[in-house]
Order: C-alpha cells, then structure tokens, then sequence
C-alpha cells in the first residue's frame, strides 16, 4: 500500500511514532480499570461504609481512582507530544524528498507536472498526510485495544446486554465503507481544483506588473473567485458525504444507551443487576461505540488523505528520463561540440521532429551566432548541449564525448547558460553571483561585472554588491538582470557558455562592450550567442541560420550574406529600421 510505503521517510522521527502507540496503551488499561473502580464503589463500598459509618475505603477508592486519572492524563499528554513530533518529523522528512526528488528531474519530467500542481503536492498534500500519520499512530492501536478490552469486561459485568453491540457494530460498520467509496472519487477531484487555484494564484502574482499595466485586475479577481468558487463546491461536495458520520454514530450510541437502560433497569428491578455496574457496563460500551467511532474518523481522513498519497506517490515513483550512466566521465577535455544526425521530439516521437537531422562541428574556443524566427528550436538546441533534455536520435559530442557519457555535475559545471527568462533569487547582489562560483573572491566577482557592464550600476546603488535584490530581483531593470546573470555565468569560468537571448534588454554599446569583454577575457570558452539582433553576432566566427528545425546555413557573415537568402533578408530589413 502507498501509505505504508511513505513511513520509511519517518527516519530517526520513527522512534516517537513507536513510543506513541506504547504510551497510549497505558492510558487505554487505566481508562479500562476506573469503570470496574466505580461499579466496585457503588455496589460494596459505599453500602458497607454507610453500615460501618467508616469512610477510609471510600477515601482508598476515590483516591486511586483520581491517582489513575492523573496516570491515564500523562500517557495521553505523552501520547499527543510523540504523535506530534513523529508526524511533524516525517512531514519535514516527505517534503524534502519530494523537493530532492523534483531537483532530479529533467525538463521533460518537469513539463510534465506543472509549478502548481508541485506547489500543491508539497505543502497541502503532504500535510493531508501528516495528519493521517497522527491520527494513526493515536488511533489504529489506542482504539482497537480498547475496544477489545472493553468488551471484555462489559462481558465480565453482564452478557446477556451484549446482543445490544452485536446489533450496532455491523451496522457502523456498513455505514463506514459506503461513506468511504463514495467519498474518495470526490476528493480527488478537489485536490485537482486546488491545483487551478494555486495556478491561478501564481499567476497573478508573477504577472502582477502586467495586470496593472494592463488594468486586468477586475478580470484576475474574477477568474481567482471562479477557481475558489471551483474548490468550495467540489469540497462540499465531498464533506456532504463524509458529514454523514457524525449524525450515524450520534444515533447509534445514544440508542444503544436507551437499549442498555431498558435492560438493564429491569434487570436492576428483578434483582439480577446492581446498579454499579448498570453504570460500568454503560461506560464500557460507549468506550466500544466511541473506539468504533475514532477508527471510523481515522478511516475518513485516510479516505480524504488517499488521493494526496497518490498524488505524492506519483511525484516520487516518476521515471527521472536523464540518469548519470556508470562509470561516468567526470571531466571535459574542451569545448568543443558535435552534432551528428541529431533530432529531437519533446514527446519522443521520432516521427514529428521538433529538430530534424542536426549535423555541425564547432571547434574549442569559436564563437557561435545563431539566429532564427520564432519557433524555429534556437532554445531547444543549445538544451541538448547540457543534457537537459535528451536526444530522440543521433548524439552529442562536448569535448569528443557523448553528453550521456558525462556525470551530470561535471558537464553542467561546464557549461553555462544564460536563459531567455532571467532568475534572481532572494538575497544581495553578491550572493546571486555566487551562484556561478561559491568560492568566489570579490575580486573575481568585479571583474566578471565588470565584463559584463553591470559594474557601473551596481555601483550607484547605496549598498553597492551588499544590496538586497528582493525576490526574483524586483529592484532591478530587465537590462540590468541580464547583465547580473551573464556577470553570474561567467564566474563559472566553463568551457561554453550559452547566451540565449541574453542580451535583448540592453542597448547595442552595451552589447557591444559586452562581446568585446567576452573576446578578450575568455578566448578558450566556446560561445554560442542567441539573438534577434543581426548585429550582435556579425562578427562571430560562424553563424548558424535555423528555420523549422533545420540548419538552413552556417558560415560567416559575409558567406551567408552572399549566398543565404534569409539571413540576408533579416540584415536588409534591421539595417532599414536602424536607417
């Protein structure tokens, strides 16, 4: 069963998740003994000390019935802290994996899932988890060993009254599992609609700045009221069924207390029952009715707990596509790249190529321009130089070795990547550059600034390198974000370096100072540029022209401008709009 598969993440918490059930046996044996105190009280105690006129006995019994009260009290407190600390342990413990096990995914398994959709699946699901943790190491042995030690003695007091149980638990027991076969299918699709909702959430805070500028802010609270409206009908939906528990049990109880008062009190009148024990057998079957009834809540919120399993399950069994091979090369010889007869499908089907029949050599230390439209797998191309996505045919070559003969570490570590879409995380200006190299000096991160033209406006800023960029660098332009993040990857000192797109936000001097800076401090790193802009990879040693997938040409800038009809087409029309 999943559940049971998700307890090894209990870990060095485990030990309160057994200590648990331990403590919560002794409050169960003392709750046991106090009705069987109480009957002995009321039918020989209490007669015998009003013919002696001798209260010592019934002061004996009231206080070992308060001192076992007092015991019962501390194994519960005992029990609540250890189920507390066990659940919350291994909740800690899930989410972690979860995170660890998402960190291992390639963009391919991330696609997958959506942002959402994890976001959901590490907090609200697993703590749908944690509560089940809780409740079962309180429950699952506290309320059976009651239950079972309850009947015996109601049986020991009386046992022509237990036909009375007999009647009632089949029919708790029916009333569960319906509950729970219909229950289930609904909250499944209410944690679906949780994730539409997270979605919708997400959303709006990324694009925040646009749906101000746009004044979309009546149309965003319209769709977040339709999802929230979507999560508290299909959650009502689900408790309209689980709601049924409480009334079910309410009813059996207090007809199986009116049941045991009519028997009983005749069986009191006709002198076969005393009435000490009408009261302790009473006690022990609400003690039974009421350990039916925590089993029954435990089975519900397993119930709605089921499908955040599954869910979390789906998460942690996920095929990670892209593994290290054994015996992995742990070093690149160079920067070089191959592609021979490569082609790629984001769902691997070899029949609808995103790229198609990929063949190029590009030798250490080159500097690569690649231009394109839209669409025309720029992006996906210099992915499969890292591996973040595999090939569906042919192979790459970095440094003479296939890519999938790399440790992943070890080939990432030398290559690095400046996206389209530039990420800061929260902190100051120098620990997001550290990213690139944890050990780097501050001298070491002014000249990679200072590279990459951001130096200068770092230097404005009061705090200069010490200045808090906020999340995702919200105190910062989209140029000077570029600038950051290409200032971040140079740090790295790798064999290649991916510029895609990297440096749209910036003007053309700015460009320029930038290329310029990358010829003269990195000659050996082999540099691949993406841009829109013809200009800023004119002078590269060759550059690539894509369309729909294929190499369309590869040359110089003055071959393609003499043979290649499309590059010379762009050129002709930027070179006007620049006129």
């Amino acid at each position: 069963m999943q559940f049971f598969r998700l307890l090894k993440y209990a870990g060095k918490y485990k030990k309160y998740l057994i200590l648990c059930p331990l403590v919560m046996i002794g409050e169960v044996v003392m709750e046991m003994l106090l009705p069987m105190l109480t009957a002995t009280l009321i039918d020989e105690v209490i007669p015998q000390s009003a013919e002696t006129g001798n209260l010592s006995r019934v002061l004996l019994y009231g206080g070992l019935m308060l001192l076992m009260s007092v015991i019962s009290m501390g194994f519960g407190m005992a029990g609540s802290r250890f189920s507390a600390l066990g659940g919350m342990g291994f909740s800690r413990n899930l989410r972690q994996a979860i995170f660890e096990k998402v960190q291992k995914y390639s963009f391919k398994n991330i696609d997958k899932f959506s942002t959402a959709s994890l976001v959901t699946r590490l907090t609200t699901d697993v703590n749908q988890t944690q509560m089940v943790v809780m409740m079962l190491v309180r429950m699952a042995v506290r309320s059976p060993i009651m239950m079972v030690m309850a009947v015996v003695m109601a049986y020991r007091m009386n046992p022509t009254m237990m036909p009375i149980l007999l009647v009632a638990a089949p029919i708790l027991l029916v009333c569960i599992i319906v509950i729970m076969s219909k229950a289930f299918p609904r909250f499944q699709i209410m944690m679906k609609k949780y994730d539409a909702l997270n979605a919708s959430v997400q959303e709006n805070l990324i694009g925040i700045r646009v749906v101000k500028a746009f004044v979309r802010a009546a149309h965003e609270k319209e769709k977040f009221e339709a999802s929230a409206d979507d999560v508290t009908a299909t959650q009502r939906a689900a408790e309209k069924i689980v709601i049924w528990n409480g009334p079910i049990m309410s009813i059996l109880m207090n007809a199986c207390v009116i049941a045991a008062l009519w028997l009983g009190g005749n069986q009191i009148i006709g002198g076969h029952m005393q009435m000490g024990a009408l009261s302790s057998f009473i006690t022990y079957m609400m003690q039974i009715l009421m350990s039916l009834m925590m089993l029954s809540f435990l089975f519900v919120s397993f119930v709605m707990a089921r499908a955040s399993i599954t869910r979390i399950c789906e998460v942690l069994d996920e095929e990670v596509d892209i593994k290290n091979p054994e015996n992995a090369v742990t070093e690149v010889k160079d920067g070089s790249i191959v592609f021979e007869n490569v082609g790629f499908s984001y769902a691997g089907d070899k029949e609808n190529l995103v790229l198609e029949n990929v063949n190029l050599t590009i030798h250490s230390g080159e500097t690569i321009g690649i231009i394109g439209g839209t669409g025309s797998a720029k992006s996906t191309l210099v992915s499969l130089i890292p591996r973040l996505y595999d090939v569906t045919l042919g192979k790459v070559l970095v440094g003479g070795r296939d890519v999938r003969e790399y440790d992943m570490h070890a080939l990432r570590d030398q290559v690095a990547m400046v996206l389209q879409k530039n990420v800061l995380f929260s902190g100051s200006i120098k620990d997001n550059l550290r990213w690139g190299n944890e050990n780097a000096t501050d001298e070491e991160i002014v000249a990679a600034c200072q590279a990459s033209a951001a130096d200068d406006f770092i230097r404005s800023f009061p705090e200069q390198y010490d200045m808090d960029l906020g999340q995702g660098g919200v105190n910062v332009s989209g140029g000077q974000k570029q600038r950051l993040c290409i200032a971040r990857a140079l740090l790295k000192k790798p064999k290649i370096i991916i510029f895609d797109d990297a440096t749209s936000a910036v003007d053309t001097a700015t460009d320029a100072r930038i290329r310029e800076a990358l010829r003269s401090h990195m000659p050996q790193t082999t540099k691949l540029i993406i841009a829109q802009r013809i200009t800023s990879v004119m002078d590269a040693d060759r550059i690539m022209v894509l369309d729909d997938g294929k190499i369309m040409d590869f040359g110089t800038h003055d071959e393609l401008m003499n043979r290649c009809e499309i590059y010379k087409e762009v050129y002709t029309s930027q070179q006007k709009g620049v006129a």
